[in-house]
């Protein structure tokens, strides 16, 4: 199997929306593309939604911490549910992966993802269970390593002895830029079943408009890690840039693409991603700016009170895990739009939330980050939170 890298997979950059730009001045997915290359949720060339939109939510929600599925972890980042609804954990600094039953929570180590060199920012990130995991169990996991981040995939036994239930990594996309911050790191398949990863700039700002960078993009791939039809550039794994660090990816019940990226000083950011649009960074922050090349986002925080991380999407709203805020916020939909305004729960009563996941009741799962050298650990942390949500 072709194995891409950031040279190969790019090398069309240069012709990166050559299509031109769409009627808000960003450019926009070729008109030429057939209707069934399209990505879910994604808008016909005029700016109509694909599909008929869900009315929306209350607007003031609730939420209820239900229990506490399991402590000890260190350092977890991403979490991919299995088809059984348990959980597989990763842990950034140690290069790990475990399964945590959701009945119980009893944890058992799958084995360390070799290649991880964990350091900043950077280490064993984001993890994704592959849609044909009933028929041949793989994992995919997002990391650092001594060069750059990468994609690869691991078959799982689960009658293998714990902690050598993995095998050696199948790289599908390497290339993306490192830093000791801003690695993005989430990764996801959509409805389309295509892997999708959100990236960071690393710091060095520029690589967000540089088409010919992995870095500071959300990439849509297929489970290979090749283009898929139906991308802005068909030679191209890059769906949208202008992005400075993503962190957040999740589907609403239409199909629709959001997602969460950290702001520098002044706002944070929830997107709808469209294929080939540009989300500003470097050029702006927030949205109001009046410049019609770039996607203003759908809400904004400011940066002390979010910091966001991983997203969710439940009881018809988005639910945003922040950081720095230490809350979970969330944000009604109404079709493309949020419904009504953000709202916050948990301020400060379980420090850093690093990731949220929806269950498959509707309610939640919500990971703790205290143990990622920019908390303040208490007896139990990191954790896993069952919410259940309205």
């Amino acid at each position: 199997m072709q194995r891409r890298s950031v040279t190969s997979v790019l090398a069309a950059a240069s012709l990166l929306l050559a299509a031109g730009c769409s009627s808000g001045g960003a450019p926009g997915p070729a008109g030429s593309l057939a209707a069934s290359s399209a990505p879910p949720g994604a808008s016909s060339p005029g700016g109509t939604p694909a599909s008929p939109t869900a009315s929306a939510p209350p607007a003031k929600g609730s939420v209820k911490v239900v229990s506490t599925l399991t402590t000890g972890l260190t350092s977890p980042w991403g979490v991919a549910a299995l088809p059984g609804g348990d959980l597989l954990v990763s842990s950034r600094d140690t290069g790990k992966i475990f399964r945590v039953a959701a009945d119980g929570g009893r944890t058992t180590e799958l084995g360390t993802v070799p290649g991880v060199a964990p350091g900043g920012e950077g280490g064993l990130l984001g993890i994704a269970v592959a849609p044909s995991f009933g028929r041949s169990p793989q994992v995919y996991a997002y990391f650092t390593t001594e060069s750059d981040n990468r994609v690869a995939r691991l078959n799982y036994d689960a009658k293998k002895q714990p902690g050598s239930q993995l095998g050696a990594p199948d790289t599908v996309l390497k290339g993306i830029p490192k830093g000791q911050i801003h690695n993005g790191g989430r990764i996801a398949f959509g409805p389309d079943k295509m892997l999708y990863a959100g990236t960071g700039e690393t710091g060095d700002t520029g690589l967000a408009q540089d088409r010919s960078s992995l870095g500071g993009k959300i990439l849509r791939m297929t489970p290979d890690g090749e283009p898929v039809h139906g991308n802005p550039d068909a030679g191209s794994v890059v769906y949208s840039y202008g992005h400075r660090n993503v962190q957040g990816l999740a589907w609403d019940a239409e199909g629709r693409l959001w997602a969460a990226e950290f702001g520098q000083n002044t706002w944070d950011e929830l997107n709808l991603i469209e294929p080939g649009k540009n989300y500003g960074w470097p050029e702006v922050e927030g949205k109001g700016r009046g410049d019609a090349r770039f996607v203003d986002p759908v809400a904004q925080w400011k940066t002390a009170d979010a910091s966001p991380s991983g997203i969710a999407i439940a009881e018809g709203s988005v639910w945003m895990a922040g950081l720095r805020g230490e809350r979970l916020w969330r944000i009604p939909l109404a079709g493309r739009q949020a419904s009504a305004a953000p709202q916050a729960f948990l301020q400060g009563e379980y420090g850093r939330l690093r990731t949220v996941v929806a269950a498959q009741d509707g309610g939640l799962w919500l990971v703790t980050s205290n143990t990622d050298g920019r908390g303040e650990p208490k007896q139990g942390d990191d954790r896993i939170l069952r919410l259940d949500v309205s």
